[in-house]
């Protein structure tokens, strides 16, 4: 090979040749190219700036923290009740040296009942059936509306109408006559009252997520996805319910305060499980003693307070969350 001959390139050597204008060496990026973005990593920073975001404006309304805390309290007792009062305090067997209708004391810091029961022991015992009871009517009339609502909003013609008269019904009649005659139909329980609640309080939460169907129904991202050959299950799932969502994890928290008094109102009514400690049941005892008319205020009050302190509380972190989500109503 002579001087003149340029040397042969060996192998996995880079060309020293000329290539096309703007280009490096062989297998390097071009010049000025970004480098690869990270899709997947991309999303969670952006939830997780929301989910910050969102805190922060949580931790901003006083009362949303203050029905928190509330409810926190609540849950734990409930939780603990077992640990806290053992199920023999409320043994009437094992309460007879206890006075009777003794008032709120040191000795007996929220009064005693007709049968000498102390009420906080109640209270405590109770919250685990009424918020139980609550949240789980609630959440099965949630997911009841929100298939429902989606129904209504994405299908049209035959079947669509069927569904929305099916909502229409269920919203003139009343719910808590229906909850009534459910519960004296089928066998007492906390179950019953579960499904009593839950069947007939979902039409509320249809209504409004046909509402935010039909918002979303009519954005382009919808008709692309439609143009593009997605299907009914496709859109229902990936792009509808996301949407609504938010909406339906807000209209929860307001629910579950509607619930806990229906359970209340079914426990008086005396259709509840009398097996079992609740705050409606500690209503309906007092009321079969004569409680408020004799004097003995704490047997009435007690368990008032109980429900009116976690409903209030459900509904100040619902309307937290309602504002979280629709920023027009912050500043109301």
């Amino acid at each position: 090979m002579s001087a003149d001959t340029p040397a042969e390139a060996g192998p996995g050597s880079p060309s020293n040749g000329p290539g096309p204008r703007g280009s490096g060496p062989r297998g390097a990026a071009p010049r000025g190219a970004n480098p690869a973005v990270d899709g997947a990593k991309l999303v969670r920073e952006r939830r997780l700036n929301n989910a910050k975001k969102n805190w922060a404006l949580f931790r901003s309304d006083v009362p949303a923290l203050i029905g928190a805390v509330v409810l926190l309290f609540f849950v734990v007792i409930a939780v603990a009740a077992p640990l806290i009062a053992p199920a023999t305090m409320l043994d009437v067997t094992k309460q007879l040296d206890v006075p009777r209708y003794a008032p709120p004391s040191l000795d007996h810091p929220l009064g005693t009942d007709d049968l000498g029961r102390e009420m906080w022991v109640r209270i405590l015992w109770g919250a685990r059936v009424s918020i139980l009871v609550g949240v789980a009517a609630t959440v099965m009339s949630m997911v009841i509306g929100t298939i429902m609502g989606l129904a209504a909003g994405h299908f049209t013609g035959l079947f669509g109408g069927i569904i929305m008269r099916l909502i229409d019904f269920f919203i003139v009649l009343p719910s808590l006559l229906l909850a009534i005659v459910l519960s004296s139909v089928l066998e007492r329980g906390v179950f019953t009252i579960v499904v009593a609640i839950g069947l007939t309080s979902w039409a509320s939460t249809a209504r409004i997520v046909r509402s935010q169907t039909l918002s979303v129904e009519s954005r382009l991202y919808i008709e692309r996805a439609r143009i593009l050959g997605a299907g009914h299950r496709h859109i229902l799932f990936r792009h509808l319910l996301p949407a609504v969502m938010p909406l339906v994890l807000a209209n929860t928290t307001l629910t579950v305060g509607g619930a806990i008094i229906a359970e209340s109102t079914l426990s008086f009514l005396g259709l509840g499980d009398t097996s079992k400690e609740s705050w409606g049941t500690i209503l309906k005892n007092s009321m079969d003693v004569s409680a408020a008319t004799s004097g003995y205020w704490w047997y009435v009050l007690t368990p008032g307070i109980a429900i009116l302190l976690v409903v209030l509380a459900f509904t100040m972190v619902g309307r937290a969350f309602e504002a979280i989500i629709n920023p027009a109503l912050r500043s109301r």
